[in-house]
């Protein structure tokens, strides 16, 4: 159970030559997108850990003000460790395109805002009206983990994935921007893969596994 109203820590960061062993038996996934939270809870699944959703511990979706992955993602880890008394784990990532100096980037949840919610259908035309008469069709997606603590220890880990955008969007799994991103080695996009497919490539699947192997040394439970 969440313990909402938990008192706030200082808000810092402690870091250590060594990444800290992550040996709690809950987790609170600091996340509001429920195609994340599904893909981190599956991620996380080989290891015995209980995990919750943000929104069953009644924690608000905090705004974004880091001018980077890293520092979204290490915000939102705090906020969710901070009110729920719990270790939380939060995922800050987007889309880069090459030819568009790297936007949406941070932004790229606020690309799908129509002022009704999110549509990522809108967010997809957008990026292809942007790159009307350029030949770089080239992007990467890039996510960061942040595993926070409630005693204000952080640890943070990078996934990246290189492909090119098509159009129109193909395929019906997966979310965000996933049905215009063709990985690099591949004739699908991440929209037509199967999702057990995906999981073993995405730029998610690499930060996590770097974050596994920090924090979890000695494997699944």
């Amino acid at each position: 159970m969440c313990r909402i109203g938990f008192p706030p820590r200082p808000r810092r960061a402690i870091y250590a030559a060594m990444a800290r062993k992550f040996t709690e038996a809950k987790l609170v996934i600091a996340s509001h997108n429920a195609g994340k939270v599904r893909e981190i809870a599956d991620l996380m699944a080989p290891f015995g850990v209980a995990v919750v959703p943000a929104a069953e511990c009644g924690l608000p979706e905090p705004e974004e003000t880091g001018a980077t992955f890293a520092e979204n993602a290490a915000l939102k880890a705090r906020e969710a460790a901070d009110g729920s008394g719990l270790p939380a784990l939060a995922d800050d990532s987007g889309l880069a395109v090459h030819a568009l100096g790297g936007e949406p980037g941070i932004h790229s949840a606020r690309w799908a805002e129509t002022g009704n919610g999110r549509d990522f259908r809108v967010a997809m035309e957008k990026v292809e009206t942007a790159l009307r008469g350029k030949t770089d069709r080239s992007a990467h997606f890039v996510c960061v983990l942040a595993l926070a603590w409630p005693d204000g220890h952080i640890e943070t880990f990078e996934g990246r994935v290189d492909g090119t955008l098509v159009w129109p969007p193909r395929g019906g799994h997966g979310f965000g921007y996933d049905p215009v991103f063709r990985p690099d080695g591949y004739d699908i996009t991440f929209g037509e893969m199967a999702p057990a497919a995906k999981l073993e490539i995405t730029h998610r699947a690499v930060a996590f596994a770097r974050l596994v192997a920090a924090c979890f040394g000695d494997g699944p439970r």
